[in-house]
């Protein structure tokens, strides 16, 4: 099977409600409507792939959100046995879609670092390929996917605005914006709070390590982002932006009420750019928001943070 069969050429649609909201030509790339329910499908799905091509016995990897669902369901798609270490902390809702892909779920370690650790060794006791959630060249050569699909749609934008857990996202589009050519484009990054490891690097210009993730938008829960990443943030024009976590999810239920599709906390960062109508987004016409996952949410979790931030819906 060849990689590209791993994911879909995603609608790029525009967006008439957020457009209205801040005066600007916004776009929406639905990544939320890959096959396993996220961007994951077109980098994880590459390195899947290319370890399916040298003919390895099974994959392991160490996510328990996007990632982990992107290799089980690669798994399913090549016949090729995969384990995933997940950290304790991962939602049942996760664990439960884990297990539905007959994967095999091994829950360990307080943290995804500690899972990781764990995934490692595994690998290389039981000789698996190792499949990392974010930092390896060909999962960032898999997400420019979406950058040579924006031109096969005839839209160069003026900036993009994506969510920034580990980087590996961020770096394939920004490798993609070079590879075709629009190394303007500026790509504006969202964070929660609780997990800004992106935005203090760049305001520090070096590679900042968290001491502790806090934020309910567990897929952007890494400590410190890869290395490939940071080298992107100082030579690409970015504009990183912060948001709360009640802003990710009051984005979350605004999106729901406009565009009828249901995203995650990660993805509520983005959008929650739009809602809150941030002064960045002034100086740009053409905008398109990386609408990246929604594996991470259901209707009960949604009813509980509204409980919990006490959000009145629109």
């Amino acid at each position: 099977m060849n990689h590209r069969k791993l994911f879909h050429h995603t609608p790029l649609l525009h967006s008439h409600p957020l457009s209205q909201r801040v005066g600007k030509n916004i776009y929406l790339k639905c990544e939320a409507l890959q096959p396993s329910g996220s961007f994951k499908d077109r980098g994880i799905g590459a390195l899947c792939q290319y370890y399916a091509n040298r003919k390895v016995n099974g994959f392991v990897s160490s996510s328990g959100g996007n990632a982990g669902l992107a290799v089980a369901y690669a798994s399913r798609a090549l016949n090729i046995p995969a384990k995933v270490v997940i950290p304790k902390t991962t939602p049942p809702l996760m664990i439960k879609k884990l297990r539905a892909e007959n994967t095999q779920v091994l829950v360990e370690g307080e943290d995804w670092d500690a899972a990781d650790r764990i995934a490692r060794d595994l690998a290389q006791a039981q000789e698996l390929a190792y499949i990392p959630p974010f930092d390896h060249p060909v999962i960032w050569q898999g997400y420019t996917s979406i950058i040579e699909e924006l031109k096969a749609d005839d839209l160069k934008p003026d900036a993009i605005i994506v969510s920034v857990g580990g980087g590996g996202l961020f770096s394939g589009l920004a490798q993609g914006l070079h590879q075709v050519g629009w190394e303007d484009v500026p790509l504006i990054t969202a964070e929660t709070t609780g997990a800004a490891s992106f935005a203090l690097s760049c305001q520090q210009k070096t590679r900042v390590k968290l001491d502790k993730i806090d934020t309910i938008a567990v897929t952007l829960g890494v400590k410190q982002i890869c290395q490939q990443a940071f080298e992107w943030s100082q030579k690409h024009p970015v504009f990183p932006e912060l948001v709360t976590d009640k802003e990710a999810v009051a984005a979350i239920f605004s999106f729901v009420n406009d565009h009828h599709i249901l995203v995650e906390p990660a993805s509520g960062a983005s959008l929650a750019l739009i809602y809150q109508q941030r002064a960045v987004l002034q100086q740009f016409n053409n905008i398109v928001v990386i609408v990246c996952g929604g594996s991470g949410v259901n209707l009960a979790l949604l009813n509980q943070w509204q409980q919990q931030f006490n959000i009145e819906q629109d």
